[in-house]
């Protein structure tokens, strides 16, 4: 048995009886004993599951990814981690976006592997699985998912969440059929994959791509598309490569990685949520990451035209040149990074060429000048919020008017359609308790509909304000993330309907126009929500999380434990 210094040696090279129960049991599938003379274990890492539809086809993927290994020389072994459907679970998948973290790290880390083929691609399966395999540190590469093909309704293409928000508005305001806006369902998502607008999902592919922790071109390739087949076969063959250099996950993520996110995220308009995603990941990395550090893509142009920013939807985005194309147009504004294939990030850009640019502008025509998401500050979002302004309404990211509150979602939904409500076009709505530990799990409510009677009247949008996310796939005027949260005592807890609020996105500011001595009189009389859970993961979940700037992660799990595991079972 050969190449001691690897990991799963301490599983599979030893001759006595511990080595002989991991042996025996692996070979009740069928695996000679060549299989375990010291090649490389490659673990590939599946969210596979009927409950999550984004992520059907990667049971079929990780096939691709088994060839691959095995004609690199190595020995490869799927394993399950859970799946999290983002359109099923209740309350919100972001509540078990940690626990998948933990799955992922446990696993890894209790398995003979020597390296990891993450395979997700809804919204939160690729940063949980990146997040826990950050905390081991092996040889890591991601396979998305990838998007469904195009939505198809009435001779015309339609987007995932972006039309469903677009349809249900327009059925609330009588311009749109109930029997209509039903058809529609069944042409929205016509194959297996993620949402095909420039959601979570896509985001996060995208942005993993631009860190260099995937094959180029993974981001945008459809998810029936045979390429994405071929693209996870020399993914397969790539990582066994990877073990040989003992090329970590470490070795790959920099600073100047996440830099490069935050620079494509701004490009490709990405998702509000990939602030919090990237903040965990960095925070399991060990790199100094903070919300102040997302204003490096404020002024960066919104060069690819896809839902919810512009019209096209992802299978454009992958006919026109997809993420190579992207890094080529950020040319000089990249920084030096290295990638899983271990040169530099810039040479995912050679030879990419735009097909469409309509689709993915060049830098000398964007579709906005400046698109990346604003932090913002002040007294109503001391440790920061966020907006993003290719998905908002330019003239009210200057805005001050009243505010009208709903106290949780319970009273929300129970008032928005009320014929009576007291608001106008120019009130800003403020919805508290939908926080990390207010909701709990910081769901996707923070654009909110905007109320049934001003729909009626034409409006489309309004400042809308919490401390939830809201889908990538949305739009609006809508500030999001407000840290500290309601239910962690925030200023956005004291704020009463009729006070003043102030929105300046070209200063990042937010402020609550409420005396500090009136303040200071009604925190005195605040007391925090009961809890909704006392006991299993969601009430350590609620004790444990951190706020959204620091990223949502449980406070345990930030950092990794590299040390190996050296205690037997038997």
């Amino acid at each position: 048995m050969t190449d001691d210094k690897r990991r799963n040696r301490a599983w599979y090279g030893k001759a006595d009886r511990d080595g002989f129960i991991h042996r025996s049991w692996m070979k009740n599938q069928g695996f000679p004993d060549h299989v375990f003379d010291g090649r490389p274990v490659i673990g590939i890492c599946n969210t596979w599951s009927e409950l999550t539809p984004c992520n059907s086809g990667l049971r079929d993927l990780a096939e691709g990814v088994k060839r691959g290994v095995w004609e690199a020389g190595g020995f490869p072994v799927e394993f399950p981690v859970m799946s999290l459907g983002e359109t099923q679970m209740k309350p919100t998948a972001m509540l078990f976006r940690n626990l998948l973290a933990m799955d992922v790290e446990e696993s890894i880390r209790a398995y003979g592997i020597d390296g990891v083929v993450l395979l997700g691609g809804c919204d939160k399966t690729t940063p949980g699985q990146l997040m826990g395999a950050a905390s081991v540190d092996l040889p890591t590469i991601v396979v998305s998912s990838g998007p469904m093909l195009n939505g198809k309704w009435q001779g015309k293409d339609i987007g995932s969440g972006t039309d469903v928000w677009k349809f249900s508005e327009a059925v609330r305001a009588g311009e749109m059929t109930l029997q209509d806006f039903m058809a529609a369902e069944s042409g929205m998502s016509r194959s297996k994959g993620v949402c095909m607008t420039m959601g979570t999902a896509s985001t996060m592919a995208s942005v993993v791509e631009a860190m260099g922790l995937s094959l180029p071109t993974n981001a945008a390739l459809p998810a029936v598309d045979s390429r994405r087949m071929a693209l996870a076969h020399m993914t397969g063959k790539r990582i066994v490569e990877m073990v040989e250099e003992e090329l970590k996950l470490s070795d790959v993520v920099s600073r100047e990685s996440f830099e490069n996110a935050i620079l494509a995220n701004a490009a490709v308009g990405g998702s509000t949520n990939a602030v919090v995603h990237l903040l965990a990941i960095a925070g399991r990395v060990g790199i100094d990451l903070s919300l102040d550090d997302f204003e490096l893509g404020s002024e960066v142009p919104l060069l690819v035209n896809c839902m919810p920013s512009g019209q096209y939807l992802m299978e454009d985005f992958c006919y026109a040149g997809g993420m190579p194309v992207v890094l080529k147009e950020l040319g000089e504004m990249l920084r030096p990074a290295r990638t899983v294939l271990g040169g530099d990030i810039g040479v995912y850009a050679d030879g990419a060429e735009c097909w469409n640019e309509d689709v993915i502008r060049p830098m000398s025509n964007p579709l906005k000048p400046a698109a990346g998401l604003r932090v913002l500050r002040g007294n109503l979002a001391p440790q920061g919020a966020i907006i993003k302004p290719s998905a908002a309404t330019e003239s009210l990211l200057e805005h001050e008017a009243e505010a009208y509150v709903f106290e949780s979602i319970e009273e929300f939904k129970a008032n928005i359609d009320r014929e009576d409500l007291p608001v106008t076009k120019d009130t800003i709505l403020v919805l508290k308790g939908c926080g990390p530990k207010g909701y709990p799990g910081m769901p996707e409510v923070g654009n909110m509909p905007i109320p049934a009677r001003l729909v009626k009247e034409g409006v489309r949008d309004m400042v809308r304000l919490s401390d939830a996310r809201m889908s990538g796939t949305a739009y609006g005027t809508v500030v999001l993330h407000i840290s500290p949260e309601a239910q962690a005592g925030g200023t956005l807890a004291l704020v009463k309907t009729g006070d003043r609020i102030r929105l300046s996105a070209s200063e990042g500011a937010l402020e609550l126009l409420v005396d500090e001595a009136e303040l200071e009189t009604r925190r005195a009389a605040w007391a925090p929500d009961p809890a909704h859970y006392t006991r299993g993961y969601a009430k350590m979940y609620v004790d444990h999380v951190l706020q959204a700037d620091q990223g949502a992660d449980l406070d345990f799990l930030v950092g990794k434990d590299t040390r190996p595991v050296t205690r037997e079972s038997h």
